[in-house]
C-alpha cells in the first residue's frame, strides 16, 4: 500500500512539473526593410491599401531605420 502511495504521490509531483511557467515562444521573423516595401506597393497595387495608406505606412518603414 505505501508503495503505491509513494508511486502515485511521484506521478503527481512529476505531472505537476509541467505545469509550471508560461513562458510563450514566438519566433522571430526576420524581413528586410526592402522586401516590406515590396509588400506593400504590392498591396497598394492590388487595392488592399489606399495611396493614403500606402504613403503612411512606408514613411513609418522608412522612418525606423533612421
Amino acid at each position: 500500500m505505501n508503495t503505491r502511495l509513494a508511486l502515485f504521490a511521484g506521478l503527481i509531483g512529476l505531472s505537476l512539473t509541467g505545469c509550471g511557467g508560461h513562458e510563450v515562444v514566438r519566433p522571430t521573423v526576420d524581413v528586410s526593410i526592402g522586401q516590406q516595401l515590396i509588400d506593400l506597393k504590392r498591396a497598394r497595387e492590388a487595392g488592399a491599401l489606399s495611396d493614403r495608406e500606402y504613403e503612411r505606412q512606408r514613411e513609418r518603414l522608412i522612418d525606423s531605420v533612421e
